[in-house]
């Protein structure tokens, strides 16, 4: 194949996202075979089963065997998902505190709003039912 002809790589995570979001599509459960023609077909089924398998140790999906395969149902969201993602890389990371910082500085002042009225829920809640909130460095207070 040419480089002309290459297709392009698709981002960490945009497979997951894909897959995820043809089952959310679906009716009820289906097979891999069905996500792969949701999907156009050009992916290889070895490919969509390892998807799928890892969206499985992710509990985003669940499996149930139905005859000699298994069917497949989403049990959360493409934002669920993308939290997966962002909370591994927050622990792939030995100074949390200074990604967090990089993180919340680089918003832009609508996402940051919104950020913050998430934060202060999340203390609300947490003062009400008396769970300890966790610090920056992933210590209890």
């Amino acid at each position: 194949m040419t480089p002309h002809h290459r297709r392009a790589r698709r981002g960490q995570g945009e497979l997951e996202s894909q897959v995820l979001g043809a089952l959310r599509e679906a009716d009820g459960p289906v097979t891999a075979a069905w996500v792969r023609q949701r999907l156009g077909g050009d992916l290889a089924y070895t490919t969509v089963v390892t998807i799928l398998t890892r969206l499985l140790a992710k509990d985003v999906v669940s499996r149930e065997r139905r005859g000699r395969s298994f069917v497949w149902t989403p049990t959360a969201d493409i934002a669920r998902l993308a939290a997966l993602r962002m909370r591994r890389t927050l622990d792939g990371e030995r100074d949390r505190v200074a990604v967090l910082t990089s993180f919340v500085t680089a918003l832009p002042p609508g996402d940051e709003q919104v950020l913050r009225a998430l934060l202060e829920g999340a203390e609300t809640d947490a003062a009400a039912d008396g769970t300890p909130r966790p610090r920056g460095d992933g210590r209890e207070h």
